[in-house]
């Protein structure tokens, strides 16, 4: 079990890692784009997307190394006043019957919702009219990899009921 939390730790902190130079060809359009509209006074028709997309991408790629890093909103106002057994059995609980269901819901329909995107191969209704099929695999991706980082945090939270004192 510790070996498969390794794995997926590993796999989503190599994912955010490449995911977070998005942020690049994202400050690139973003120059580009307000260049082009002040300086020249000619908008492009896809800056704005392209950022969407870039941004989309970012965020979502990252959210299981977020989970992984604890880099997520929480409060944990009770939680911080518990035993590190007591904390454990809160953690196993609130993993099992909140973030699997909802999460593994949202997974579940992420990756239907790309399906039926490249099914008709779905492009936007914008002017510029890009594919957005490989957006929405993005997106599945993003949950797939956020789903499996809750696994690995479960898991390790097993461990530590089990070997805390």
């Amino acid at each position: 079990m510790e070996t498969l939390s390794r794995a997926i730790d590993a796999l989503n902190e190599k994912v955010g890692l490449y995911s977070s130079y998005l942020v690049l060809p994202l400050i690139g359009a973003v120059i580009y784009e307000v260049f082009m509209r002040y300086v020249f006074n000619a908008p492009t028709s896809w800056g704005f997307e392209m950022t969407t997309f870039f941004y989309g991408m970012h965020f979502m790629l990252g959210l299981g190394d977020a989970l992984r890093t604890n880099n997520h909103v929480c409060i944990d106002i009770f939680e911080s006043k518990l035993p590190v057994k007591k904390r454990a059995v809160l953690r196993i609980i609130t993993g099992l019957f909140i973030f699997i269901p909802a999460i593994g819901c949202m997974t579940f329909g992420a990756i239907k919702y790309a399906f039926t995107s490249w099914s008709m191969l779905e492009h936007a209704s914008s002017s510029w009219g890009p594919a957005i099929y490989p957006y929405k695999t993005v997106m599945a991706i993003g949950f797939v990899l956020l789903f499996l980082a809750g696994m690995s945090k479960l898991l390790q939270d097993f461990r530590t009921l089990r070997t805390a004192n």
